[in-house]
């Protein structure tokens, strides 16, 4: 395979939150081989001149599920349909910059196996597989007016498993690992999405909590945690959990934990404000567009709390009953307390670190996979260079490979 020589570029510096000049990068296969100031020798290498674009790495999303399109009812779709919707929302996400997604719930390894083989076009992908609750917790799907038993038909689906006790936790962890996970997913409190359970309600004892924690960690694999209030937090990452979805209450005492644990944040505002506008589209309840209303009325609290803390906050975004389309508006939600530097960090490296890739993805930097975009202008000083489903990318480039070149750069 011909190596090829990027030059004329504005080097997009994620740890510094420059950009730089004057810079060269080369990429072998999937491999970025040298980034330099000045003049990389590559004979025999194709030379792309990008006219002065950014090249940057490729963008990280740490919270998405692709099995849930966002406006189907879950129940009533077909696996075949299912797997198909997902390789839409795949392929869409890849074309928004987002070489890299962790699914939080839903997807199984098959769906990472699919674009491993190219029979899916997407992002590398990172699957927890079904989420574990408590009886009654978020991703317990009755109603309180419902008498029936949770039984495996109705609640253990591909969105969901209820496991109640230390034993069948483990139970349940160990399954999601036989099935691939790359990281285990519990509900450690209420939702929005929920029907039966309230947002302040902490859920799962601590030594179930534990005993996952226990599960994933001697299978190499780590916790990934529903979380909204700062005791549910705080709880959490006593723990074991390693990175706190949501976190909308996270107060200060809970950040100093997150920060001296080293747990990371996963903040998912953007899913909120969507919810709000398309809830009625998608069918969801009043109850949940109540819910929808108290988090969103704190979202950005968390994410200056958690900053001053010294807390490591990744990109996440959750649209799970909303359209995926608005994935890169959370880019211009957090804008509105964090700088432009900072937020582009959360959805690289910091990102890069959530999925225990960091030295592989994140940066444009010797070792790392080829992960690439290239920008028509300057993210840190625009922030909606980022939006429009990836109209101000040219080239998208992953594992080496360009994935979209509208503007013949490599032609």
């Amino acid at each position: 395979m011909t190596d090829t020589l990027f030059t004329n570029l504005a080097l997009l510096d994620v740890d510094a939150g420059v950009l730089r000049s004057g810079h060269q990068v080369l990429v072998s296969g999937k491999t970025v081989k040298a980034v330099r100031a000045g003049r990389i020798d590559a004979p025999g290498a194709r030379i792309v001149d990008l006219g002065g674009r950014t090249l940057m790495p490729g963008l990280i999303d740490c919270h998405v599920h692709i099995c849930a399109d966002g406006m189907t009812a879950y129940p009533s779709i077909f696996p075949a349909m299912l797997a198909a919707k997902a390789a839409k929302i795949l392929r869409e996400t890849l074309m928004r910059g987002f070489t890299t997604i962790r699914d939080a719930g839903g997807a199984d390894m098959g769906y990472r196996q699919a674009v491993e083989a190219g029979l899916f076009l997407g992002p590398r992908l990172f699957v927890a597989g079904r989420p574990i609750s408590q009886t009654g917790g978020h991703v317990d799907s009755r109603n309180q007016a419902d008498f029936c038993v949770a039984c495996a038909c109705a609640q253990e689906s591909t969105m969901r498993t209820i496991a109640d006790g230390v034993d069948a936790v483990r139970r349940a962890v160990r399954e999601e690992l036989r099935r691939g996970a790359d990281q285990i997913k519990i509900m450690a409190s209420g939702g929005v999405s929920s029907p039966a359970d309230p947002i302040d309600y902490v859920q799962y004892a601590s030594e179930e909590i534990a005993a996952a924690v226990d599960e994933a960690r001697r299978a190499h694999k780590y916790v990934m945690a529903h979380a909204y209030t700062a005791e549910a937090i705080a709880r959490a990452v006593e723990l074991g959990v390693r990175t706190i979805e949501h976190g909308n209450f996270l107060d200060e005492d809970a950040a100093r934990l997150m920060a001296l644990r080293g747990a990371y944040l996963v903040p998912t505002l953007i899913v909120y404000r969507r919810i709000l506008v398309h809830g009625k589209e998608v069918g969801v309840s009043d109850l949940h567009l109540e819910k929808a209303r108290q988090v969103l009325a704190v979202g950005t609290r968390s994410l200056e709390i958690a900053r001053r803390a010294g807390v490591k906050m990744a990109f996440g975004t959750d649209l799970f009953r909303a359209p995926k389309e608005y994935q890169a508006e959370e880019f211009l939600v957090r804008a509105e307390v964090l700088p432009p530097a900072e937020i582009i960090r959360s959805a690289t490296v910091i990102g890069a670190e959530v999925v225990r890739m960091e030295g592989r993805l994140g940066r444009v930097a010797e070792g790392h996979f080829a992960d690439l975009l290239v920008v028509d202008g300057n993210p840190l000083a625009d922030l909606r260079l980022l939006q429009d489903q990836g109209r101000h990318m040219p080239l998208i480039v992953k594992d080496g490979v360009a994935v979209k070149d509208a503007a013949g750069l490599l032609a």
